[in-house]
């Protein structure tokens, strides 16, 4: 790798295929909770690094809960990454978030079972404050990234996270809409939390593919529906990309960069070796 990446992507394979994309280097990494989904690529758009991940694995054989989201996440905190843009589809719990368009969410709530969802434990105890998930600065860049590639995007909104991998039943999509929820997917959480522990900028490209199952006039959710509109898509999450990387400032400096200042509670003394050494990749 010839330079510390500007900005890490999270999602699908599709995204490596830019026309602008040069020097494309794959890194095999290997982190204390073992290895990510996929290889670290690196390349060049218009002189500036950024770095992929494939979060399903190359050729999508990794269920959403079968995701190792701490080693995804800390993969990239490794190669120096500050900024993760996550691109992944979702499900509109919205009449007016319609198949097609692209939600920037600037909230979340976390629905999913069982899922590692820290870095830390083992001796080494941190209290993070996720109470905004997303970086206000990265989203908004983001949002006005997709709107130059000619998307139809909304900023703002409520993102659920389900365990899946199945869809979900009419009584849970009505539940959902009468929280207030805009969107829902399967791979936010816990990404997002992750990224804050590693004090890392983050935010969500959703794009719309369906209705859920709430939309009476509509059809339920299929997996084709989902990667046909994906599919679609794809031009504009990878013109987005271009733009988005060309606008980033070289400073970097965010509040998200110190999301463990006041976090870490367990005295000094207290954190062994093996606590002090994720502490102070965490920190870097």
């Amino acid at each position: 790798m010839k330079s510390t990446p500007v900005l890490g992507i999270i999602g699908g394979s599709g995204i490596y295929n830019l026309p602008a994309l040069t020097h494309l280097e794959p890194h095999e990494i290997d982190t204390p909770y073992g290895r990510p989904s996929s290889p670290v690529w690196t390349g060049s758009i218009n002189g500036r690094t950024v770095a992929f991940l494939a979060r399903h694995g190359v050729g999508h054989f990794i269920s959403p809960g079968e995701v190792n989201y701490r080693a995804n996440i800390f993969a990239l905190k490794m190669m120096g990454v500050k900024r993760i843009v996550s691109i992944s589809a979702c499900g509109s719990l919205r009449e007016d978030y319609k198949p097609g368009e692209i939600v920037i969410p600037d909230q979340l709530v976390d629905f999913t079972r069982g899922r590692k969802n820290t870095f830390f434990g083992d001796g080494l105890v941190a209290h993070i404050s996720p109470a905004d998930p997303y970086c206000s600065s990265l989203s908004s860049l983001t949002l006005q990234a997709v709107q130059k590639a000619g998307a139809t995007a909304h900023f703002g909104g409520t993102l659920i996270t389900i365990e899946g991998p199945r869809f979900s039943t009419r009584g849970e999509s009505n539940l959902f809409r009468s929280w207030g929820m805009s969107i829902i997917g399967m791979t936010a959480c816990p990404e997002a939390f992750l990224a804050r522990e590693a004090q890392l900028c983050y935010c969500t490209m959703a794009h719309v593919t369906d209705y859920d199952v709430w939309h009476m006039s509509e059809s339920p959710v299929t997996v084709e529906m989902v990667i046909r509109t994906l599919n679609q898509n794809t031009t504009i999450a990878q013109e987005a990309v271009v733009h988005l990387t060309a606008s980033l400032p070289e400073e970097t400096e965010c509040e998200c960069h110190h999301a463990l200042r006041d976090a870490i509670i367990t005295a000094p003394e207290k954190i062994n070796e093996e606590g002090l050494a994720r502490l102070n990749w965490l920190k870097q």
